[in-house]
């Protein structure tokens, strides 16, 4: 970006000696107008640029936050199926115990 605004500066500092030169060459202004034009046409396209990349920086950082949601919510998820696997194996070995107490009553 930076040399693109170094080139524009450097453009316009050099349309501006040209304009102040006068010429008596009609080929000569006329290649001074389309270097003029040009450098309007460079700097509209410079502008939608700037406005393409705004967009799209906004829309990684909008897509960067989503995506921060999604692992937060995925590790929580993460955390509440390991709490209940654990808990399951908890009630077996509870179940386990029980069974094991039933069998010494039972013989």
């Amino acid at each position: 970006m930076n040399s693109v605004i170094e080139k524009e500066k450097r453009l316009t500092l050099a349309l501006t000696k040209l304009k102040n030169l006068n010429f008596k060459n009609s080929n000569i202004k006329k290649n001074i107008e389309n270097l003029d034009e040009q450098k309007n046409q460079l700097e509209i396209e410079k502008k939608e640029l700037e406005v393409k990349y705004k967009r799209l920086l906004s829309d990684y950082n909008n897509l960067s936050d989503r995506l921060g949601e999604i692992q937060k919510q995925e590790k929580n998820e993460i955390k509440k199926q390991e709490q209940f696997s654990q808990k399951i194996d908890e009630l077996n070995q509870e179940t386990d115990d029980l069974l094991n107490e039933f069998e010494k009553w039972q013989t």
